[in-house]
C-alpha cells in the first residue's frame, strides 16, 4: 500500500507562517504526497512553490463552522480557484442538517460546486457532531448536491475523535455506488491508524503527521 498517495499533507493552524507552508510543501514533494492542504491566504504561495510538479493544491472555505451565508463561501470558493486553488474543502451547514432542512444544504454544497465544475468539492460532515443516521442522511444530501467527497472532520472540534473508521465505514457504504471518494481526517498520526482507515474506505487522507506515517524512523 503505498500510503503517500493517499495523503493530503495539512497546515490549518491559525498561527502558520509562510515559512511553515514553503516547509509543508517540500516535504510533500520530497515524500510523494497526493497534496498540501492550507488556508486561503497561503494558496498562491504554495502554487507558486510547487510550479511544474503534480502537487495539488486543497484549501477549506466556509470553515470550520460551516456558518457562512452562502454568498461568502462562494466569494471564498471563486478566490481560492483564481488563485491556484486544485481542490476546494467546505463544511456542511451543521445547523440547517441538524434541523432536517436538507433542500437548504443541498442548494449550498450545489451552488459551491458549480463554482468549482471541474475541481473536486470536497464536503466536511464533522462527524463527531453527528449521529449515525445523521452521517449518512449528509452523506446522500452530497450524492444529490453533486458533490465528489465527503470528509469526516475539521480537526477544530475540541475533544473530537475525529477520523473514526466505523464513520468512514458508514460513509464509504452510503457514497460507493456513486463514484465518490471518502477522505479522512482529524487526528491521524500513525501508520497503523492510515491503513485502518483506508481498508475502511479511506480514498483520501488529510493529516499534519504525512511524514511520520510514511518514514515512521524521522
Amino acid at each position: 500500500m503505498e500510503l503517500a498517495k493517499y495523503i493530503e499533507h495539512t497546515l490549518l493552524k491559525p498561527t502558520a507562517t509562510e515559512q511553515q507552508i514553503t516547509k509543508l510543501v517540500e516535504e510533500a514533494l520530497r515524500y510523494g504526497f497526493f497534496g498540501v492542504c492550507v488556508n486561503p491566504v497561503y494558496v498562491k504561495h504554495a502554487k507558486n512553490i510547487s510550479k511544474g510538479t503534480d502537487l495539488k493544491i486543497v484549501t477549506v472555505v466556509n470553515f470550520p463552522l460551516g456558518a457562512n451565508a452562502i454568498d461568502t463561501t462562494l466569494v471564498q470558493t471563486h478566490q481560492a480557484l483564481s488563485e491556484g486553488a486544485d481542490e476546494i474543502d467546505t463544511v456542511i451547514n451543521l445547523g440547517a442538517l441538524k434541523e432536517g432542512d436538507y433542500k437548504r444544504v443541498t442548494d449550498d454544497i450545489r451552488a459551491t460546486k458549480n463554482i468549482c465544475q471541474n475541481n473536486n468539492l470536497k464536503v466536511i460532515l464533522e462527524t463527531d457532531l453527528l449521529t449515525g443516521d445523521e452521517i449518512k442522511k449528509a452523506c446522500l444530501t452530497c450524492i444529490s448536491a453533486g458533490a465528489d467527497f465527503v470528509k469526516t472532520s475539521t480537526g477544530f472540534v475540541k475533544n473530537g475523535l475525529g477520523a473514526r473508521p466505523d464513520f468512514v465505514r458508514l460513509m464509504a457504504q452510503t457514497v460507493e455506488r456513486r463514484g465518490m471518494g471518502v477522505k479522512a481526517s482529524g487526528g491521524i498520526t500513525t501508520r497503523f491508524q492510515a491503513k485502518e482507515l483506508i481498508e475502511a474506505g479511506a480514498t483520501r487522507l488529510g493529516t499534519s503527521s504525512g511524514v511520520n506515517i510514511v518514514n515512521p524512523q524521522k
